[in-house]
């Protein structure tokens, strides 16, 4: 029997509430405004929101055109109102999930949100967790806090989980051609979760069920992990390479000319964002619960979190070889953000090698077209102009992102570079590679 509420989700009547208008929660939203969904976009950044009911975006795969579009015809409104979410028929939430000092997991953000949600809470309602976490988040964490009025997840209102799958910059795919995953807490629930996915995908095929949140949960997991130990293992091999003499970057091209059973992955100074660095360690957090040590995925986070270090002891060498000291020397860093061709800097590992080497005494520098600023051991840098880079005085150039930058100028000066993500392919003299 079709409910009121799978009636107004298939004829697109449904208003449809995103909680968090971030790099997941945003895309999000556009894309139900755009295809005939009502949309309120909840934040509790008023600067966010007064900017999205302007018409100006604050998220690089969002123009401010498509927001400007969406509000002046009345499809979407940005909210810091609780309230205004009353008139939602269903709610995403999408907040972000990090961890502590001690890699614990951090769910305030989803606690904050799902109370948020309880606000207002009613009958029917469709509630679906986008935020990356641990399996059980949503049965064990979020059920509870809902619950705590009286209504029954599975009974008076509908619960899932369904993992957001977003990449930063990616042109290819977005939210509605890349495949979704979605589990409820019952099958009620998981089904009308996937109606309303599926009214946003360009295929509805690409929505798929799975019999439970903590399979979802579980999946987007493995994702991210499947990616995490499979860059620490060409992490690491990069390090013996390079003890062995034999360029790793040769090395994965011959590898990747097999057409089956290999896929490349290519070392650098770690991964960044907000997924790879974070996800496995809420998997190893869960584990523990069941006295159970994911040692293989602990020790490639590991390897991961010490190329850092490693390219600043790479670096040391170079100048060494040049006979300057890391201590005093001027290093211009290339990018700033945590991959190409974005402004998102969260967990960034570039950063995170600009402040190993003023810790260690240079004077550094850095240029990112998309970061105007950061802040590196207390100091707010700012980007030098792209043109600038190709006349540095500095004694060393570092590149931690891929991008178009002066490398054959910088060569024809004799700059030493060290090139952590081969954007500059094979090497010359002046130039050396991870």
């Amino acid at each position: 029997m079709t409910t009121t509420l799978e009636h107004r989700l298939r004829s697109r009547e449904a208003v449809v509430g995103v909680i968090g208008l971030g790099y997941v929660g945003l895309p999000l939203a556009v894309a139900f405004a755009e295809v005939g969904f009502k949309v309120v976009g909840f934040d509790v950044s008023d600067a966010a929101v007064d900017g999205l009911n302007a018409g100006r975006s604050h998220i690089d795969d969002i123009s401010s055109s498509r927001v400007a579009s969406l509000v002046s015809g009345n499809a979407f409104r940005a909210t810091s109102d609780v309230a205004d979410l009353k008139r939602c028929d269903a709610l995403f939430i999408c907040v972000p999930t990090p961890f502590d000092k001690l890699k614990t997991p951090d769910l305030s953000y989803v606690e904050a949100a799902t109370r948020t949600v309880a606000k207002v809470l009613r009958t029917e309602m469709l509630v679906i967790l986008q935020s990356t976490t641990y399996p059980g988040t949503t049965t064990e964490f979020v059920r509870p806090i809902l619950e705590e009025d009286g209504l029954v997840a599975g009974r008076d209102f509908h619960l899932a989980f369904s993992p957001e799958r977003v990449d930063p910059g990616n042109t290819t795919w977005n939210v509605r051609n890349t495949p979704k995953v979605v589990g409820g807490l019952s099958g009620r629930c998981t089904e009308l979760a996937a109606v309303l996915l599926e009214s946003l995908m360009e295929d509805p095929s690409l929505v798929r069920r799975v019999e439970s949140p903590e399979v979802a949960e579980m999946a987007k997991l493995l994702e991210n992990t499947y990616r995490a130990v499979n860059i620490a293992l060409v992490n690491e091999l990069a390090q013996l390479c390079h003890e062995m003499e034999i360029d790793v970057w040769n090395v994965i091209a011959a590898a990747g000319t097999k057409p089956f059973g290999f896929q490349a992955f290519y070392p650098g100074i770690g991964p960044g964002g907000h997924c790879i660095p974070v996800d496995p360690f809420y998997l190893a957090w869960k584990a523990r619960e069941f006295g159970f040590q994911t040692r293989f995925i602990e020790l490639a986070a590991d390897i991961n979190d010490d190329m850092a270090t490693y390219a600043v002891r790479r670096i040391q060498a170079l100048l060494n070889s040049r006979s300057v000291s890391l201590r005093g020397a001027k290093i211009l860093c290339l990018g700033a953000a945590f991959k190409r061709g974005v402004s998102d800097v969260r967990n960034s590992r570039a950063i995170h090698v600009m402040e190993l080497l003023r810790a260690s005494g240079a004077t550094v520098s850095y240029c990112d077209p998309h970061v105007p600023s950061v802040r590196v051991v207390g100091e707010t840098l700012m980007s030098l102009p792209q043109d600038a880079v190709a006349s540095t005085d500095a004694d060393l150039v570092a590149v931690l992102v891929a991008g178009e930058w002066p490398l054959a100028q910088l060569a024809t000066r004799n700059v030493a570079v060290f090139d952590a993500v081969n954007a500059g392919g094979q090497p010359v003299a002046s130039r050396e590679r991870l």
